[in-house]
């Protein structure tokens, strides 16, 4: 159907449904996009110390192959992305709720940018342990915040925090084994 709008003749109509469900798309990209961002900054600076220094470093029991890290976090941050995504969508409820809640998936997420930096980039363990702190923190609250608003988003969170809590054993355990 064709329409004059604001000064522009014959300008295609789009139903406000389908405007909605674009901007809900662009959204979806923009939350996984951006997790995809800070997992493509942290794999590049893990990159290059799993090799040397990592592989130098005497592990704690329970450590994981190297190759295991990949695949789980290729999986996770898009699944952040998705339940950040799921909360934003949410129309009927109050918006600085959402807010709050979307303000603090993205602490946890520069958070989460932090450690790979501290840990693989400075070699710093102990700094890193206290970034991963920090992050196991920040995740926990992001949950906590999402549940009232979207189940579902704090249910895909759950897996992540899983594994920051397992990343936090793995950490002080090289702290602890590595010092001096």
């Amino acid at each position: 159907m064709l329409q004059q709008k604001e000064g522009r003749a014959f300008q295609t109509y789009e139903p406000p449904s389908r405007r909605a469900a674009r901007g809900s798309l662009l959204a979806l990209i923009g939350f996984v996009g951006l997790s995809l961002l800070v997992w493509a900054a942290n794999g590049a600076i893990t990159a290059g110390s799993l090799r040397g220094w990592y592989g130098s470093l005497l592990p704690p029991p329970g450590t994981p192959s190297t190759w295991l890290f990949a695949p789980v976090w290729t999986t996770l941050y898009p699944v952040m992305g998705v339940a950040a995504w799921l909360v934003w969508r949410r129309i009927d409820i109050g918006a600085e709720r959402k807010r709050a809640a979307l303000r603090t998936w993205g602490w946890q997420l520069l958070v989460n940018s932090l450690w790979s930096p501290a840990f693989f980039g400075l070699h710093n363990l102990g700094l890193s342990l206290v970034v991963i702190g920090l992050l196991l923190a920040a995740v926990t609250l992001t949950i906590r915040r999402f549940l009232p608003l979207q189940p579902v988003a704090a249910a895909l969170m759950l897996p992540y925090v899983l594994w920051v809590g397992y990343a936090a054993y793995l950490n002080a355990g090289f702290w602890w084994l590595n010092r001096g």
